[in-house]
């Protein structure tokens, strides 16, 4: 079975699994020890909400043992048109593994400068999906799909760069992908304050905003929070 070690790719699970702590903490308090606010929390709820969910291997191992692997599973938090992996096509397509050819819309991107922003990755994200438009004929392009990309973008901008301005080195988000490590060694550092939905937010809608999308399809009613979900069925 593969599995990946890096401390990048672990990173951003480390904010799933603090989303999937306040998730279980709105849905489960207070008859369980997680408390609403996320402090504090018992490790034991959350491996349980890990092992039956994400983060589930199928073999006698997923007894003790968790993997990232299940993560690329089609149309779960995978989406096509991604950043870096290619389209998951009718299970010819290797959405799982890092791809150059893909990358490289990112990577030449924001000619002339030494960053990217958020006018940039939303170019980027055009690109790609008219790629995958004019290649994938199973391509799954709903809303739901679009806040996935544009949070993953949010995400490597704000973590790799400027939490506030969306602006990030394109050397660390190019050792980011590539490598799939922290560039520590080039001088990345991490954030001095919290990056949280008050900081993706505006990004991400920043994103939306400028990638010209167009659905393909409608998706269910998806909650994204109190009072809020995506619902664009027809």
């Amino acid at each position: 079975m593969k599995s990946f070690s890096s401390l990048a790719l672990l990173s951003f699970v480390s904010v799933a699994v603090a989303c999937v702590a306040r998730a279980l903490a709105s849905t489960l308090s207070p008859t369980t020890a997680i408390s609403r606010e996320g402090l504090n929390v018992d490790w034991a709820p959350l491996l349980v909400a890990a092992k039956n969910g994400l983060l589930t291997r199928v073999d006698k191992g997923s007894e003790t043992m968790m993997s990232l692997e299940p993560l690329a599973i089609h149309n779960l938090l995978e989406h096509d048109a991604s950043f870096s992996r290619d389209d998951y096509r009718n299970g010819t397509g290797d959405n799982l593994h890092f791809n150059e050819t893909i990358f490289t819309a990112l990577a030449n991107s924001n000619p002339g400068v030494d960053y990217y922003n958020t006018t940039s990755a939303a170019r980027v994200m055009y690109e790609r999906l008219q790629f995958s438009i004019a290649t994938n004929p199973t391509l799954i392009n709903t809303q739901r799909e679009l806040t996935g990309r544009a949070g993953t973008g949010a995400l490597w901008l704000a973590v790799m760069g400027n939490a506030t301005t969306g602006v990030a080195p394109k050397n660390f988000v190019q050792i980011f992908f590539r490598e799939e490590r922290l560039p520590y060694l080039e001088g990345w550092k991490p954030s001095p304050s919290l990056i949280g939905i008050a900081q993706l937010g505006p990004i991400e809608q920043a994103l939306i905003a400028g990638s010209n999308w167009t659905q393909s399809q409608h998706c269910e009613p998806v909650v994204t929070g109190p009072g809020s979900q995506v619902n664009t069925a027809a």
